[in-house]
């Protein structure tokens, strides 16, 4: 019988980098991964038929993300309206004036507004 080799042992760096990866994974899962779309709207636009009680969706470039980074709400004829779903109208219902603060923030069209997380909120880059 043919000695046997020695069982290869895994070096502590390439153990460490593992627990590391597996770590980061774990935190970014738990922490970063709830998002918040802020809908810029027409505080002034009639609702219609089955819209009433809901705000017309325009542009983000009408809103001021500032006031997003700043947690204020905007008293404005255009102002940041978080969450709720919008309709095929164009109207967005069931969302909220206050801004969560534990989460990320995107516009309506997509753009990342403040990315929320792990210690708070970060600033947008543009």
């Amino acid at each position: 019988m043919p000695p046997q080799e020695p069982a290869r042992r895994l070096s502590s760096r390439a153990v460490k980098i593992g627990v590391v990866s597996v770590l980061s994974i774990a935190v970014t899962s738990a922490c970063g991964t709830k998002s918040t779309t802020a809908w810029c709207v027409d505080r002034l636009a009639p609702p219609t038929g089955a819209t009433k009680g809901g705000y017309k969706v325009v542009p983000d470039s009408y809103c001021d993300r500032r006031e997003i980074e700043n947690g204020v709400v905007g008293y404005g004829r255009y102002f940041w309206y978080y969450g709720g779903k919008r309709d095929r109208t164009g109207y967005v219902h069931g969302g909220s004036y206050s801004a969560p603060r534990s989460h990320r923030i995107k516009s309506g069209s997509g753009h990342s507004l403040i990315r929320g997380g792990f210690g708070g909120h970060g600033r947008s880059g543009g």
